[in-house]
């Protein structure tokens, strides 16, 4: 497996040979390996997760599938005897490891993909009102894998949505037919049209048409009564904007929903403590709280089998060929 291969951090060749042992006072013995291409000599744990961890990975997998899992990190401190600082510095070292993941996921091509959009927020720093809380969160997940493309949070504000958006546009250059839904959040075409469109030039006189690119499909449900609204009322289901004219529309109405993405938010609120309503677990920033969702990126897509599919999500999306273990994920080069 690609992924596993080991490689010189500094020339990134895979041409490396065995050179010398050691040993470590936690781990037992451990290989030097030397590059031949540059004069680098380094550990197997090189730009890993385990570089410079002395703790054993089983007591490190423990703490933070019990934060994946719904507890607290006071609880977690008080309960595996760890300080809050060391369970910090681990979650930490997941930030670099979830962006080499994700794009490891990016180079693989699908034929097809059907992505379902959504949002929810939740408390940070203090109880504001929901529109001035930073801790709105974008979710962008495969719907017949349940892979998470996208899990963001931030202040409700188009940056946070352009960021979401531009994540769309690079799996639509991966994808040969891409279908986008969202229910009720118009403002996800909008961006998307403006990252993702192109001119069709169909030879009449005047300036070409703008479209999405072709096999991108946006659609919208548009939820809530729209009684109290003065004049024309908006379709159920709506395509913002105009999409290609080679874009074959094979979409049924039935199929235009965010069902696994809320399904998602309602374990997220139990598997999350800063997410759970009605309680006083804040999370202290937005920084902290982005840490904690890049762990359960990495835990819910690679490690973690999914109850419905009964497979990781990353299998069942093909871009792994098995499910990788504990030991693997940590084992893992991060450039």
């Amino acid at each position: 497996m690609e992924l596993l291969r080991l490689k010189c951090p500094g020339c990134h060749s895979a041409d490396i040979k065995y050179h010398s042992p050691y040993t470590t006072k936690n781990y037992g013995g451990r290989v030097i390996y030397k590059c031949e291409h540059c004069p680098v000599y380094f550990s197997e744990t090189k730009k890993t997760l385990m570089e410079g961890v002395k703790t054993p990975v089983s007591v490190i997998w423990q703490v933070l599938k019990a934060r994946t899992e719904g507890m607290g990190l006071n609880a977690a401190a008080r309960t595996f005897e760890k300080a809050k600082n060391t369970i910090l510095a681990w979650e930490s070292k997941f930030l670099a490891l979830q962006q080499v993941l994700f794009l490891y996921a990016l180079v693989h091509e699908f034929l097809e993909g059907v992505i379902e959009g959504d949002e929810a927020y939740t408390k940070v720093q203090k109880n504001v009102p929901p529109e001035q809380s930073r801790g709105w969160t974008i979710l962008l997940m495969d719907r017949a894998s349940r892979f998470i493309w996208a899990l963001d949070c931030g202040k409700k504000d188009r940056r946070l949505f352009k960021k979401a958006i531009k994540t769309l546009d690079k799996i639509a250059r991966q994808t040969h037919d891409l279908s986008i839904f969202t229910d009720g959040e118009r403002r996800y075409g909008n961006l998307l049209f403006e990252i993702c469109y192109e001119l069709v030039n169909n030879g009449k006189p005047g300036r070409p048409k703008k479209t999405f690119k072709r096999g991108v499909h946006v659609s919208i449900k548009n939820k809530g009564s729209q009684v109290h609204k003065k004049g024309r009322k908006r379709p159920k289901y709506q395509r913002p904007w105009q999409e290609h004219p080679e874009t074959t529309r094979t979409i049924a109405e039935t199929d235009i929903h965010a069902n696994h993405a809320e399904a998602f938010w309602s374990a997220l609120r139990r598997k999350c403590a800063t997410f759970r309503r009605k309680t006083n677990t804040y999370a202290k920033a937005t920084t902290g709280l982005q840490r904690l969702l890049r762990v359960y990126w990495v835990v819910h897509n690679f490690l973690r089998v999914h109850f419905t599919i009964r497979e990781v999500p990353a299998v069942a999306l093909g871009i792994l060929e098995r499910r990788l273990s504990v030991q693997e994920i940590f084992q893992i080069q991060m450039a």
